[in-house]
């Protein structure tokens, strides 16, 4: 059965004009968040949480052609382009297929070489998130970090406020972290190589080991690390507790591909469960899904029939347009 993901996906590039689409440079890769009818409330309330918020494009389902489960949907938001302190984002909204978890996480990044008052601002972020959330981690001084506490928040989303070392290598303050439990503990290091021999100019970086048994961690296991894919920073960690989820659809990674050949080798790359794909979707033998797309794909989409070509494919097909 076709997923509504896939769907929804596919309009949102049918009605993105030009000046809207984001995926105009080849060095992108952007986290897309799936949520539950709420997207636009959602970004709302991080353009008031966050202090440097930009919504860059909205779209919007159509008011006619929509299948009998989304009529409700007409003409409402489908799509949000947003950033938070650089870190462009996809907010998707539609239905309850999916539900985020602690397997993806967002790093908040405080540097006090940037920011002299960097403690006084994640305690007051802290504060905001944590208004109708959660605390998986409270906030305190922990081994790794003067302060530092893991957040989920109203709408589900995780986040981890950190203190970092000011002699530390800079970073993003909002980094996409992948935390590594159930069937792929114990992988983030196979993961974190593998990403960067598929993607060009990118490298590993950070890198601590367990180095003893910790909960289903073993040792040599990573504790923490990090690594670039293009210009996107991510961190990837083995759980050191037992997980009960794993990754899905909830964050999905864009991927914008120059031309067909490049689209063909991340496909190959990535791809490595056959009944998730379907779009342009797909995922990874690790368990994250990703969204393989040529860079042109509005126009695409545009093109007589485009929509239903598209429903078609599993690996998009340019020349099919």
């Amino acid at each position: 059965m076709l997923n509504v993901g896939f769907i929804l996906w596919a309009l949102a590039a049918a009605c993105r004009d030009d000046r809207g689409s984001r995926r105009n440079t080849m060095g992108s890769i952007t986290p897309c968040l799936w949520f539950d009818t709420v997207a636009e409330e959602a970004v709302a309330f991080y353009a008031a949480a966050f202090p440097d918020v930009v919504v860059h494009a909205t779209s919007c389902y159509p008011t006619e052609g929509l299948a009998d489960f989304q009529q409700h949907l007409a003409g409402k938001v489908l799509t949000i382009d947003f950033e938070i302190a650089g870190q462009r984002l996809l907010a998707l909204n539609a239905g309850d297929n999916f539900t985020f978890n602690e397997s993806i996480s967002f790093m908040v990044n405080f540097d006090p070489s940037d920011n002299p008052n960097a403690r006084q601002s994640l305690d007051a972020l802290w504060e905001k998130l944590i208004d109708g959330g959660s605390a998986l981690m409270p906030l305190g001084e922990y081994g790794f970090s003067k302060r530092y506490g893991w957040v989920r928040d109203r709408f589900g989303m995780h986040w981890q406020l950190i203190l970092t070392d000011p002699e530390g290598e800079p970073r993003p303050m909002i980094v996409p972290a992948l935390m590594f439990g159930g069937p792929a503990q114990n992988r983030a290091r196979e993961a974190a190589e593998y990403y960067a021999a598929t993607f060009d100019d990118s490298r590993l970086a950070t890198d601590f080991r367990y180095t003893e048994q910790t909960g289903p961690a073993s040792p040599g296991s990573v504790m923490f690390s990090d690594f670039q894919l293009r210009d996107q920073w991510f961190v990837a960690m083995d759980a050191g507790s037992t997980q009960e989820v794993t990754f899905s659809e909830a964050v999905s990674f864009v991927v914008p591909c120059a031309d067909q050949s490049e689209l063909d080798r991340f496909w190959a790359a990535l791809s490595a469960v056959p009944a998730a794909e379907q779009c342009g979707w797909c995922k990874d033998k690790f368990g994250v899904s990703w969204q393989i797309t040529p860079v042109n794909i509005a126009q695409l989409m545009k093109r007589p029939g485009g929509y239903e070509k598209l429903m078609e494919m599993k690996k998009i097909e340019i020349d099919k347009f």
